[in-house]
């Protein structure tokens, strides 16, 4: 598995109705998998994130939606960037997973982290506790959910869950392709060399240098060809020719592209390829005026031949 250039969809306010929502999400998909774009991701949240708009702006649940963009793309992987692990079971995570497998013809990708987003967790009823809880979860649902990927049907008896000769039936492949993301030195990364193919960074762009040089150390301390676990960066893009950096707020600016297609990928390039990151996963900035045709496509052609390289 590899992807090198990815669509993230991060919200679905457009300024329509309810009843062209969707309609909207499909386009998007669409659109990048005719320009080039070899994966499509939305995220595992039920609430809007601070910082894209209010908790009770429109939020589609992952899953579903990824489903239904199955139907209607040909090539793009489709994953979450990434599931939360509090809120789903790990045997349901594998079921809902494997499915997604086959709808799709095997185009999956089982994007998953901790879940993080404490608002979501108080209103919904999910348990939060410490980061430390939500990690060793995480580590119990793997020992769950990458043995039923596979086809095996284990038993197993934590802290947090116990299964009895679980299974995921259909399936369609051995091995669904597995991304974590996050930056986290001393669990993050080293959780990702061990059981991950794809490391996806939530870094700015001054910290890629660094992060990188601790992937490589957590991969060779365990026998593991660096290579071997792909990275990308997840990028808030400002698609419009008239963007300029005044317009992002001071924090974003170290994961923020801006300006024209040219503009975009020739800071893709400089600020993320160049320090040695393998891809990137561009996530439009689409809640303030809405999504434009076009867009997608523009920045596709510019990038794709310089992410092939």
């Amino acid at each position: 598995m590899t992807f090198k250039l990815g669509l993230q969809i991060p919200n679905f306010s457009y300024g329509t109705g309810v009843e062209q929502l969707f309609p909207t999400v499909i386009a998007q998909a669409q659109e990048a998998d005719a320009a080039g774009f070899d994966s499509v991701f939305v995220m595992d949240h039920f609430y809007q994130l601070p910082g894209l708009g209010t908790p009770d702006q429109p939020m589609l649940e992952a899953y579903t939606a990824l489903g239904g963009l199955a139907t209607v793309t040909k090539n793009v992987q489709l994953g979450t960037l990434v599931t939360g692990n509090t809120y789903r079971n790990p045997t349901l995570l594998a079921k809902a997973i494997t499915t997604l497998d086959v709808v799709s013809q095997g185009r999956a990708i089982l994007g998953i982290g901790t879940g993080w987003f404490e608002l979501e967790h108080d209103s919904l009823g999910y348990e939060f506790g410490t980061f430390t809880d939500r990690f060793n979860k995480l580590g119990e649902a793997l020992q769950i959910i990458l043995p039923m990927l596979k086809g095996e049907r284990p038993t197993f008896e934590g802290k947090y869950y116990r299964t009895k000769e679980a299974m995921a039936e259909p399936r369609f492949r051995d091995h669904i392709p597995l991304m974590i993301g996050g930056s986290g030195e001393k669990k993050t990364i080293p959780l990702a060399a061990k059981y991950f193919d794809h490391l996806n960074l939530t870094a700015g762009f001054d910290e890629l240098p660094h992060k990188l040089a601790v992937v490589k150390e957590r991969c060779e301390e365990i026998g593991r060809d660096p290579a071997t676990l792909e990275t990308s960066m997840l990028v808030l893009a400002m698609i419009n020719d008239h963007a300029t950096e005044d317009m992002i707020p001071a924090e974003f600016r170290q994961r923020v592209v801006f300006g024209s297609a040219d503009q975009v990928a020739e800071q893709v390039k400089t600020k993320v390829l160049d320090a040695g990151i393998d891809g990137v996963v561009l996530s439009p900035i689409t809640n303030i005026d809405g999504y434009h045709p076009g867009g997608i496509t523009a920045v596709g052609e510019k990038l794709a031949p310089l992410v092939a390289g």
